[in-house]
């Protein structure tokens, strides 16, 4: 809790508390997520180290930095970490950006619990990265758990809209060039140089300058199209790659205690560089990046982009209102059908407090011959068009409705590139970006209730005037004014609905 400042403004009164992310602020269950996570973040037990010395008496030994130590800065509140992830993903900015936006903003100051104004940074952009690492999958999957269970107690939607649910799958793309050998070539023998003069190794030769002008050539090959001078080019760059690497492994020390970091960096590099020199064209599992190995090359069959190059991504949306209810990443470019029960059982998880169970699960062809898999749902997809009743063929019209779900999540909530490292980056990334689109989604149903309330507290407001002084009523009947009446007190007085609070001016 902050102290109180009797010089300063409240937040609270200095904002529009009607404002969709005001209302939100109030709502996300935040005492929830950080009684979650509070254990990722304690203090852990060190076990120390002996110290060993000598003295009149003899040998001492003394142990040193055991125990719980509470040295150093305090952490940061939960809260406002968690809700710069939202933000983040919602509005689509980088960790940079999102912190100077937070501080000039003063509602996102109020949606992250603060209580007064601060115009400094909340933190250092990569702290954001170092809280999300430790958050891990399980973390982000709280976060996402967050916005759906709001949803469902803000009645924007209901328990059982979320039986029936849209499944489909989709790339996300790495932040990497387009793997052209040339490049890949080129960069390996940089990396292998530069790693070994940082491991004190000298090299006869890097061919730095041959390689330049080798990777020029290359790329002026490449664009007129002279297939034979671009071949020659490519096993001459294969040639002083080889050259590079065997000198390295020569000169490498079998054993040694010094710069034991930049041997274990040289030999990630050497065995990197060694994939990318033998790799085919038609080899399975090629290097499409050096920084980052986990990439894989994808076919989704788009006339636009015949290949993507990241991770197959798996997402599960609400049927009838487009809620994410489900997010994964797979490694391996594994086939559709065979990772259906895998996010199907995360968004049964996820929804397991709202006592939801997934009864129907409307899919593309990709996600056929998987019914045994899944024998307590009912999958629905193209192929069992002629014994579908008419309500099933109905739903199976609304498939579709996922495709600008997956186009909003890339341009609107960062999932077109993903910067972060390994593959647990691309499962962080692909949850975070989920957790930001409900929360967008979480804004615009807060605004459509909101207007809601505004028409039916107008309609309360002329019944009300329409009211005589003998008890009679001017326009209706007297018996469907009542029960006009009786409808609009049941909706706006006994149900609660957003900007009730402030439509009492009405």
């Amino acid at each position: 809790m902050q102290p109180i400042d009797f010089f300063r403004s409240r937040i609270d009164a200095m904002i529009n508390l009607n404002d969709p992310l005001a209302v939100l602020a109030t709502r996300l269950p935040w005492n929830q997520i950080e009684a979650a996570v509070a254990a990722k973040f304690e203090h852990q037990n060190r076990a120390g180290e002996i110290l060993k010395a000598q003295d009149m008496f003899g040998a001492t030994e003394t142990l040193v930095g055991a125990g719980r130590s509470n040295a150093g800065r305090p952490k940061l509140p939960i809260r406002l970490m968690a809700s710069l992830l939202y933000l983040k993903h919602s509005f689509n900015l980088s960790d940079e950006e999102l912190v100077v936006r937070w501080s000039e903003n003063v509602v996102w100051q109020f949606f992250s619990g603060m209580a007064y104004y601060e115009h400094r940074l909340p933190c250092d952009a990569t702290q954001i990265g170092r809280f999300r690492r430790d958050l891990g999958e399980d973390g982000l999957e709280l976060l996402l758990k967050a916005t759906i269970d709001t949803a469902v107690a803000i009645d924007a939607v209901k328990p059982k809209d979320l039986e029936r649910v849209i499944v489909d799958s989709t790339v996300q793309e790495k932040a990497i060039a387009h793997p052209v050998d040339s490049r890949l070539l080129e960069i390996a023998r940089h990396k292998v140089a530069s790693a070994a003069k940082r491991a004190g190794i000298q090299l006869k030769q890097t061919f730095a300058k041959e390689g330049k002008e080798l990777r020029r050539k290359a790329g002026g090959y490449a664009h007129a199209k002279q297939l034979r001078r671009l071949r020659r080019v490519l096993k001459r760059q294969r040639t002083i790659l080889g050259i590079v690497i065997r000198e390295v492994q020569r000169k490498l020390p079998k054993s040694s205690t010094d710069n034991v970091l930049a041997l274990t960096s040289l030999n990630t590099w050497l065995e990197r560089a060694e994939r990318v020199r033998t790799q085919q064209r038609s080899d399975k599992n090629k290097l499409y990046a050096l920084h980052a190995p986990e990439v894989e090359c994808i076919g989704k069959g788009k006339a636009r982009k015949p290949y993507e190059f990241g991770v197959k991504s798996a997402l599960v949306v609400s049927h009838e209102h487009g809620l994410m209810v489900g997010a994964r990443t797979f490694p391996g470019n594994p086939y559709d059908g065979h990772i259906l029960s895998a996010v199907l059982e995360q968004a049964t998880n996820l929804m397991q407090d709202l006592g939801v169970k997934l009864k129907h699960v409307v899919a593309d062809l990709g996600f056929r011959g998987v019914d045994a898999d899944n024998p307590d749902k009912q999958i629905i997809h193209r192929g069992k068009f002629k014994s579908l009743s008419a309500q099933q063929k109905a739903w199976l019209r609304r498939r579709q409705a996922v495709e600008p779900a997956i186009g909003h999540l890339k341009s609107d909530n960062r999932m077109d590139r993903c910067w972060l490292q390994g593959s647990l980056g691309d499962a962080l990334h692909t949850l975070g970006c989920a957790a930001g689109y409900n929360l967008r989604w979480l804004l615009r149903a807060i605004a459509r209730l909101g207007i809601r309330a505004v028409f039916l507290r107008l309609m309360w407001a002329a019944l009300q005037q329409g009211h005589t002084r003998d008890g009679s009523y001017r326009t209706l009947g007297r018996s469907r004014m009542t029960a006009v009446r009786n409808w609009i007190g049941a909706v706006v007085v006994k149900k609660p609905v957003f900007g009730h609070a402030a439509l009492a001016a009405f």
